[in-house]
């Protein structure tokens, strides 16, 4: 009987059952780190070696949010929808009174919610500003609300828990968080004492001289006036929290790609007054930027080696400390951070909420997995790079803690707001 196979298609049969069987593996591993609780920790001494590698272009598939699907969450917490049908929602303030304002970046608006009747879900909303140029920083400080936008702080003054104007007040001089071009993003948090307010701007390029302010953190006086660059080498900081109980600033940064599936972590770090972080010369301390490194090797060897890392292209984008009682004690003084997720990466990182413990005032080694659902890993993987694309129906992005100890969570690509909380178990 003449076979039904030729050999080198039997061959070819077993290669793509081999091929399936180790993509299923690949994705199944994937998919356990998105497990509330798993537990991941990315140390300075074991990064691989850079390598020459193209840019990868894989960028997550947007998808409509299954019905009746939502997050997941360790026992004893719930997610509900606190607002739906958004814009964009990049980042969140909540004032003293529990009003949540939100950055709608892509329209150039700051919206207010407010939970009325306190059933944890937004119904009344409004909008206190537009005409902005991509708002992301919101921060409360006094009566005023401050916002940054790609080009600016600004100021709406409150009476009454409500803002007086709908026009708000330019404080900085024009072009002092530099250029729009490259990333767009600027967060503002004040100081305890409200003397001073910090903004964090990204650089222009992946890996390129950027002049200043490009890639830094700035520090104004309180009326926008004295700037200076706090901190240097920050690729592309975004969230930033002081310590609760302290002066420490936080950031969580963003970190080039070219150097691998591996390189660079993103990663967190307590921002001391003129450190240095690396970028574009140096990154994860000491190690070599190749192409750039012997251009400045005074710039190599100051390089500040970063508190905590994250995978690669996990793209942290919010930070808060936890300060509230509703949680179990072991969340108290620890940070929670967004990961908005990789669009550069073979396997698909990130688009969730992770934990990072902290013990005085330090992390204390390796983060968790806090909440995810928001994507899927996609069906196949293309045989011959084993690349995967991630399926998401949102990507999380501002994180604000409520008068309550609740959290709340935007995601800019869904157009919600989720309301997190602590409910026993």
């Amino acid at each position: 009987m003449p076979t039904l196979f030729p050999h080198h298609l039997k061959a070819l049969a077993t290669l793509f059952v081999i091929l399936s069987f180790a993509g299923h593996a690949k994705a199944d591993d994937v998919q356990s780190r998105q497990v509330p609780g798993a537990f991941h920790e990315v140390k300075p001494s074991n990064l691989p070696a850079p390598t020459a590698s193209p840019f990868i272009n894989n960028p997550p598939l947007k998808i409509e949010r299954p019905l009746r699907a939502t997050l997941a969450v360790p026992e004893g917490f719930e997610a509900t929808l606190f607002a739906q049908g958004l814009d964009n929602p990049r980042n969140l303030a909540v004032s003293p009174s529990g009003d949540v304002y939100v950055a709608d970046s892509r329209t150039g608006r700051i919206l207010a919610l407010r939970d009325s009747d306190r059933n944890g879900r937004a119904d009344r909303q409004a909008v206190i500003a537009s005409g902005l140029a991509r708002p992301h920083g919101l921060t409360f400080q006094g009566n005023n609300l401050y916002i940054a936008d790609t080009h600016a702080v600004w100021r709406i003054p409150f009476v009454n828990g409500s803002p007086r104007s709908a026009r708000p007040e330019r404080i900085t001089e024009r072009g002092a968080l530099g250029p729009a071009d490259g990333h767009w993003s600027r967060n503002i948090i004040f100081q305890p004492d409200g003397e001073r307010f910090f903004v964090s701007i990204g650089s222009r390029t992946n890996v390129e001289e950027d002049p200043t302010p490009r890639g830094t953190i700035q520090v104004f006086n309180a009326d926008g006036t004295n700037q200076q660059s706090f901190a240097s080498g920050l690729r592309n900081p975004v969230g930033m929290a002081i310590y609760p109980g302290s002066d420490s600033l936080f950031t969580v940064v963003q970190e080039r790609t070219g150097l691998g599936d591996g390189l660079v972590p993103d990663f967190l770090t307590e921002v001391v007054e003129d450190g240095f972080y690396g970028w574009p010369y140096a990154y994860i301390g000491t190690n070599p930027q190749p192409g750039l490194a012997d251009t400045r090797p005074d710039k190599v060897a100051s390089s500040l080696t970063p508190d905590l890392l994250f995978a690669t292209q996990s793209s942290p984008t919010g930070l808060t400390f936890y300060t509230g009682t509703q949680f179990p004690v072991r969340y108290r003084g620890g940070a929670f951070v967004t990961l908005r997720g990789s669009s550069a990466k073979t396997e698909p990182t990130g688009y969730k909420v992770v934990f990072v413990p902290f013990n005085r005032g330090t992390p204390s080694g390796g983060y968790e997995t806090f909440i995810s659902g928001w994507w899927q890993l996609g069906p196949q993987a293309l045989p011959r790079s084993g690349r995967f694309q991630a399926r998401i129906w949102g990507r999380p992005t501002g994180i604000a803690e409520t008068p309550d100890g609740s959290l709340l969570i935007a995601d800019d690509t869904g157009g919600d707001i989720w309301l997190i909380r602590y409910i026993g178990g």
